[in-house]
């Protein structure tokens, strides 16, 4: 009997998933339906493909959505998170699997009862941050354990970046992900985390000037700033009596000081639109933000507002932006500042067709052993093909892909609303990325833990 897997929505993360599921199709006996709100601009490979068809789907409408669910064995959904919902009630609806890579929301996670009772799989938080992260934490946390070890102490970073052979800018850094979530990065509240017993709170305006550093074997020392709520993690992991659980985004050293520059001006803020947005020049779009001057430059008002000399790095990043470039136009109607910014980087920071991108994570656990306390950083760096097969799509997509096949074959079945932590969804999930060039080094390292006679938290 054959397989249908809807997979809704197909954007820069799907590439690798759709090539897995394909690639398995006929072993399988599964078939492949795509639906996306603009379908011709999946590609061919993937369209023609004797075992996928792909058609128009706007998920707002009810009709044709519901048939499509109904229709289908499994659904996997790769929209954005905040249309995830109604695609899930339906999958209730019809008593479909359902799997995404994002987040689990307050809505979805209401389902969890429903999806018990009909025995569902809702997996979440299946791609690379949240997903692999989620995974090979608990393998070595659960390996702690098995040994008698107690946690002490656990960090997690990623960072979707450049790869060093497409690093030409003086940011280093281009766009690898929705450019959106990266000028939002921050905004969806406080940075909450515990560090040796002591709970830290970051507010959005100091976030960015808040950071550590790590050295990554072979590819030098990057930055990391604090993610939004560490603490929810600590149920799901057990680590409710570890004393530091502390999540962050890596970035190389030196962009979060040049990204507070946009935070102070206030370019980030998505909370207000702009009027006469349309036809303004990035010049203008400056200098919305500075005191009026009836003699000083756009350039002299910035340099003075943001304490930055003329030789100042900071300034050479600036300019390498066209910030105050008079002809470039943003073409956006009512458009909020947010969304401005968000035009003007993706003008120097979208990688070209032959760039590759750079997926770095690194964790740290400190445990206690027969009295003795160790820690284990893990580390793993994935680089890309091309603009087409990134290395984010790569470490987003297969794991969605593989999670889809283990549960359609009824090898991960723990029915309700999760995320990958239990070792039925981990271990074979993990074990075949390794198989993908997707795997972790470990070292046994000092424990990083802070003395309490020197150190006051």
């Amino acid at each position: 009997m054959v397989r249908t897997i809807l997979v809704i929505g197909a954007g820069k993360s799907t590439s690798y998933l759709l090539d897995y599921l394909l690639k398995k199709s006929d072993g399988e006996n599964i078939r492949l339906k795509i639906g996306d709100l603009h379908p011709e601009n999946i590609p061919e490979k993937f369209s023609k493909h004797p075992n996928c068809s792909v058609f128009s789907l706007d998920i707002f409408n009810e009709a044709d959505r519901k048939k499509a669910v109904s229709e289908a064995s499994i659904v996997v959904s790769m929209l954005p998170a905040s249309l995830h919902i109604n695609v899930a009630r339906d999958c209730i609806e019809f008593e479909k699997h359902f799997i995404t890579a994002s987040y689990v929301s307050d809505e979805l996670r209401a389902l969890d009862a429903e999806a018990k009772e009909k025995n569902l799989v809702f997996m979440n938080e299946i791609g690379l941050d949240p997903g692999i992260d989620h995974m090979s934490a608990m393998e070595v946390i659960d390996k702690i354990r098995d040994v008698g070890g107690r946690m002490l102490l656990f960090e997690s970073f990623t960072g979707g970046l450049v790869a060093p052979e497409s690093d030409t800018n003086l940011w280093n850094y281009k766009f690898t992900w929705n450019p959106r979530n990266v000028v939002l990065a921050g905004q969806g509240g406080t940075a909450k985390f515990i560090q040796e017993g002591t709970y830290k709170y970051i507010p959005y305006q100091k976030l960015f000037r808040r950071t550590e550093f790590l050295e990554v074997e072979d590819y030098g020392t990057f930055e990391v700033y604090a993610n939004r709520d560490s603490l929810k993690y600590r149920e799901a992991y057990g680590l409710q009596n570890a004393l530091t659980l502390y999540r962050g985004t890596m970035r190389r050293v030196g962009f979060s000081k040049a990204w507070q520059m946009f935070v102070i001006l206030g370019m980030t803020d998505d909370s207000y639109t702009i009027e006469n947005s349309e036809g303004m020049s990035y010049r203008e779009f400056v200098n919305l933000f500075l005191p009026y001057s009836p003699t000083d430059s756009v350039e002299l008002k910035l340099r003075h507002y943001l304490k930055i000399d003329q030789d100042d790095i900071m300034w050479g990043k600036l300019l390498e932006l066209n910030l105050f470039d008079a002809t470039k136009k943003i073409p956006l109607k009512n458009a909020t500042p947010a969304q401005m910014l968000q035009y003007i980087l993706e003008d120097s920071w979208t990688l070209e067709e032959h760039e590759k991108d750079m997926i770095v994570m690194y964790h740290k656990f400190g445990y206690e052993l027969n009295g003795e306390k160790k820690q284990i950083d893990a580390n793993m760096v994935v680089i890309g093909e091309n603009r087409a097969y990134t290395a984010m799509s790569k470490t987003v997509g297969l794991p969605v892909a593989m999670a889809t096949l283990q549960i359609l074959n009824g090898k991960i079945n723990t029915p309700g609303v999760q995320i990958p932590i239990k070792k039925e969804v981990y271990k074979p999930i993990l074990e075949e990325l390794k198989a993908n060039g997707i795997q972790f080094k470990e070292y046994e390292v000092p424990y990083l833990g802070y003395n309490p006679d020197s150190v006051a938290g």
